[in-house]
């Protein structure tokens, strides 16, 4: 590039080397400045240099001006704080349904979002209990593809497996496309789901998105959901009721529990859960749910502390199932 137009782009390097080597503990002298703008094949004097500064303050840039030792010129605000991008970056390593190249690929356009020096503070190792990456690097274009027929309200035809003994990828359906009215993305127990109204069923199926091949938008329009919901039905609320995307009949559940679970209810079902104090050492909560496996397993999960009072075929059928599970030890 001509020496004539570097020098047009002065004020554009000025502030690309403040962006990505200066923050709140490193400060660039004016020397240094001067020495990277050469680097770019700019020249450059002190005098025109305290004028760019000068512009890019008035532009609102946050530049500041440290006196003494260690003087200098530092850019300190930034669309995101340190605090931000380390969230941003636990989020992204701790996700499931992510994988390790796009995490990091991911992570690496974080680290440009910041300092150079802030960025290695963002190479931290997060450990997630029984987290397992995903390794379909499809998911991205599946979700793109799902959302665009969300918002088109349109009907998609997919593949969708499951793996076998062998860790093989089987297709369902006998490897016939589904068909299937998508509503919703939901992210549940760290997996993508699609919330769908499938032919194959009258009700709502939820498919895990990772295991969605071959998406295609059809030239159709959705059903409906309210065609076979309760007219106060709300798609925002349904995952809510569901136990890691298992479906059921959702019913008004009561559950018996000592108080020393009223965090272990609310954490699962928030606060605004029904809950209403029984005696000195219980409450009541009524939840509604699905009456799924899922959901007895959680029940099962608090032993002789949680107790399933109503509605007694609810109670009924857990008690069958932990009898099933009694019946093979």
């Amino acid at each position: 590039m001509p020496k004539e137009s570097n020098q047009k782009l002065k004020l554009l390097y000025l502030l690309k080397i403040l962006y990505e080597q200066s923050d709140e503990e490193h400060f660039l002298p004016m020397s240094y400045l001067i020495e990277k703008l050469a680097s770019y094949g700019v020249s450059a004097e002190r005098k025109s240099i305290y004028s760019d500064l000068e512009y890019l303050e008035q532009f609102g840039f946050d530049i500041i001006k440290e006196k003494g030792k260690n003087a200098g010129y530092a850019l300190l605000s930034r669309e995101f704080e340190l605090a931000h991008l380390k969230h941003l970056v636990d989020s992204v390593q701790a996700s499931k349904f992510i994988t390790e190249k796009k995490a990091d690929e991911l992570i690496k356009k974080l680290e440009g979002l910041t300092s150079k020096h802030n960025a290695k503070k963002l190479r931290r190792n997060v450990y997630i209990s029984q987290s397992v990456k995903s390794i379909n690097e499809t998911i991205y274009y599946n979700i793109d593809t799902l959302h665009e027929a969300i918002n088109n309200k349109k009907k998609v035809a997919f593949k969708y497996f499951e793996y076998n003994l062998n860790k093989e990828r089987v297709l369902k359906n006998n490897g016939d496309d589904y068909i299937a009215s998508p509503y919703s993305l939901t992210i549940c127990d760290e997996n993508y789901y699609l919330v769908s109204h499938c032919e194959k069923h009258e009700n709502f199926s939820n498919f895990r998105v990772d295991k969605m091949e071959k998406i295609r938008i059809l030239d159709e329009d959705i059903v409906d959901y309210k065609t076979f919901t309760d007219p106060s039905f709300e798609i925002a609320d349904y995952s809510k009721k569901l136990f890691s995307m298992f479906s059921g009949e959702i019913k008004d559940v009561k559950i018996l529990c000592e108080n020393s679970l009223v965090n272990a209810v609310i954490d699962r079902f928030g606060r605004d859960v029904l809950i209403r104090k029984e005696t000195d050492t219980h409450f009541v909560a009524t939840l509604k749910v699905s009456q799924s496996p899922t959901f007895f397993a959680w029940v099962f999960t608090f032993g002789d502390k949680m107790k399933i009072i109503s509605p007694s075929d609810t109670a009924k059928e857990f008690k069958n199932t932990i009898n099933k599970v009694k019946g093979i030890y």
